[in-house]
């Protein structure tokens, strides 16, 4: 009889809320900090997490990554596996400017942007094959590393969006359709024959004060 492949379970965690001068950017490659409320959604996210036995811990170097992760490593969990390739989309020209900006100086519609990122029409950015390249042996290698387990990636909105384009099959625009919030979670079912996505967009800390 042959074996029902093993499902892992792949948890994709964004940051939290960065600070200030950074909100409503393409921050992409700028290793900023996080705001008083990203540090308090930080602590709601570790507490929603922290009965969840993982398997497998990764993170991106960024600052404002691990400083979402830090509150969750003083429950008892190791340390994460730090890998680069995690780190967030490089927007090339766009990187540092708000939205207005981009649709003043460039005259586009920043709500496509992931549609500009992949038809390759933003300056001196990464490109889609590029973003891919890069991400696509992370994420295999983590899957059959963890296979049958249950792992959290705590990453960028960039990432999680490529991550669900590849997992899903889907091209990277149609990712538009879907809200990757500050510190949220989405979590999928992954196999080597079929993945479900079983949560999107979750986010533990909706109900603390303005």
């Amino acid at each position: 009889m042959s074996r029902t492949p093993a499902f892992t379970r792949l948890w994709l965690i964004r940051h939290a809320e960065v600070e200030t001068p950074y909100q409503g950017v393409f921050g992409g490659t700028i290793d900023m900090n996080l705001s008083d409320r990203g540090r308090q959604q930080a602590v709601a996210l570790a507490n929603s997490l922290h009965r969840n036995r993982f398997d497998g811990l990764y993170a991106s170097p960024m600052r404002r990554v691990q400083q979402t992760l830090a509150p969750l490593l003083t429950n008892g969990l190791p340390p994460p596996q730090i890998l680069p390739e995690l780190r967030e989309v490089d927007f090339g020209v766009w990187t540092g400017l708000s939205w207005e900006q981009i649709e003043t100086q460039f005259g586009v519609s920043v709500h496509g942007w992931l549609d500009q990122l992949e038809r390759g029409v933003i300056p001196k950015a990464e490109s889609v094959g590029a973003l891919r390249a890069r991400l696509e042996p992370c994420l295999r290698r983590i899957l059959a590393t963890h296979s049958g387990g249950q792992v959290a990636v705590f990453c960028h909105g960039g990432v999680i969006r490529m991550f669900l384009a590849m997992l899903l099959g889907w091209p990277l625009s149609r990712m538009s359709a879907f809200e990757i919030e500050y510190a949220s979670v989405s979590q999928v079912r992954s196999s080597p024959t079929k993945t479900r996505l079983e949560l999107l967009n979750f986010t533990p800390w909706r109900d603390l004060p303005p």
